[in-house]
């Protein structure tokens, strides 16, 4: 009989939470260990506390400052690739693509924070349906709300412990809980899992609306836009298409703010951003906030981001995205030689999830694939001329159309939430670092490396899981 407690422990916070009451649950919506039952399902109110609750989780620190949250699985991605160099701090095994055994830091927490997430969803959804006191019009929106929720965190472990779904739909995925247990499951399938995400995100999307009670909380923008990136590794453009654009309006100069990119990253109520996670003095998340706290070198913090020249070559000197410096005087070809200023540090930065230049470019490539490169390369000429008043029109088609669209969204989205790892692994690409890196290495399509082995932790603590799973991972 295998120890349960590693299991156990992420299904128990629930039963936890619910252990005592208390009025100022209501009152401040934040996480808490003394709040009944009763009091969280028995009010619109009291679900709105528990997802603040949730949302809080979602940014704090986890178990290490490279372990902390959404944030920490998103910057772990970012330096995996050839833009972003990495020094020898926090993120330095991810940065040498060399983190992914059973045993390590970034396994275990790449396993256990989304299923910690996905439990409390499912709390969410499944205690607001048994709930008698709640309308039935509010139980709708709050039950997608944990719907979207759920599928986002399950979309992270497919991306995590899996080469693309494209790949091998029929391939061994995490195991799917969508109600409180204390036995393990079996691994899934990669088939499986989309499955259910696909169908919590078209469910939940008809009963949300442009209305929530901050950026931190989900709406039908999110939930458009976490189905956009779903159908983008699932290949269905007609989808991603649709879902892309209406996460961003379909309106791309309104969409787009471009005098506020060189801001510094660090506020939620930037246009542009879609879902965010703010943050206060009283509740920071100090210094595991990635990205900001590795790449502002101005700030006191790590210091520890770089820019691969080559890609600080690819920007105009008039693009609004060209927030490179010389800090330091480093000679040409030093891995040290470009800083970015995109992201400014403080313990009161906010932390963007998804923005609205993502969703354009996503349409933007979704016209290419179905054939309609006219269209795609006019809308991809809306954003680039809205981010660089001197932008000129390519003539580009096919391949070489592709690859510009991929290209723009380097530049878009670099250390945000590991653009170039994540469209690498879609597109079965690969990755061929440049000489100028730290750590010198290529990714093959495919390579092993694009995925983690299932934990250790796991394997121990569930009887439907051995050692087998891991054999040629």
């Amino acid at each position: 009989m295998k120890n349960y407690f590693k299991l156990t422990w992420l299904f128990l916070f629930s039963l936890i939470m619910f252990t005592g009451c208390s009025e100022d649950f209501l009152e401040e919506p934040a996480p808490t260990e003394q709040v009944s039952e009763d009091v969280v399902f028995g009010s619109r109110e009291g679900v709105e506390a528990f997802i603040s609750g949730i949302h809080r989780r979602a940014r704090a620190q986890f178990t290490a400052t490279d372990a902390a949250g959404i944030n920490s699985l998103y910057f772990a991605r970012s330096v995996k690739g050839n833009d972003i160099i990495q020094s020898p701090t926090w993120f330095l095994f991810d940065y040498e693509n060399a983190n992914r055994e059973p045993t390590y830091r970034r396994t275990v927490f790449s396993w256990e924070f989304p299923y910690y997430m996905i439990n409390q969803a499912n709390t969410l959804i499944n205690g607001v349906e048994a709930s008698d006191e709640i309308s039935d019009a509010d139980k709708s929106e709050l039950i997608a709300q944990g719907k979207v929720l759920r599928a986002f965190y399950y979309f992270q472990l497919t991306l995590e412990f899996q080469q693309t779904y494209t790949l091998d739909p029929s391939a061994a995925a995490p195991p799917i809980y969508l109600e409180l247990s204390l036995e393990g499951k079996p691994m899934s399938t990669m088939q499986e899992v989309y499955d259910l995400i696909v169908d919590d995100l078209t469910t939940a999307i008809p009963d949300l609306s442009s209305d929530r009670l901050g950026k931190s909380y989900v709406n039908d923008a999110v939930a458009s836009g976490v189905l956009a990136r779903v159908y983008q590794v699932m290949e269905n453009w007609p989808g991603a298409e649709q879902a892309a654009s209406a996460a961003y309006g379909g309106d791309v100069q309104a969409a787009l703010a471009p005098s506020l990119y060189g801001d510094g990253f660090d506020d939620i109520s930037n246009p542009e951003w879609i879902w965010g996670m703010p943050q206060t003095g009283d509740q920071s998340n100090y210094y595991w906030n990635a990205p900001s706290a590795f790449a502002d070198h101005y700030a006191p913090a790590y210091y520890g981001t770089y820019v691969n020249a080559e890609f600080v070559d690819e920007f105009s000197g008039t693009d609004v995205r060209n927030t490179f410096e010389n800090a330091y005087g480093r000679p040409v070809g030093d891995w040290r030689e470009f800083i970015t200023t995109k992201f400014v540090f403080a313990f009161d930065s906010d932390i963007v999830i998804m923005r609205t230049a993502e969703m354009i470019l996503i349409e933007a490539e979704a016209l290419y694939w179905q054939g309609m490169e006219e269209e795609a390369l006019n809308l991809l000429f809306e954003l680039q001329s809205n981010r660089d008043p001197q932008a000129v029109r390519s003539d580009n088609t096919g391949e070489d159309l592709l690859e510009e669209l991929l290209l723009e969204r380097r530049k878009e989205m670099y250390a945000e939430f590991g653009v170039e790892w994540f469209d690498a692994k879609r597109l079965q690409r690969g990755i061929t670092r440049s000489a100028n890196h730290r750590v010198v290495l290529e990714l093959e399509p495919n390579d092993n490396r694009f995925f983690l082995k299932v934990p250790q932790t796991e394997i121990d603590a569930n009887d439907a899981i051995d050692e087998s799973v891991n054999s040629g991972r």
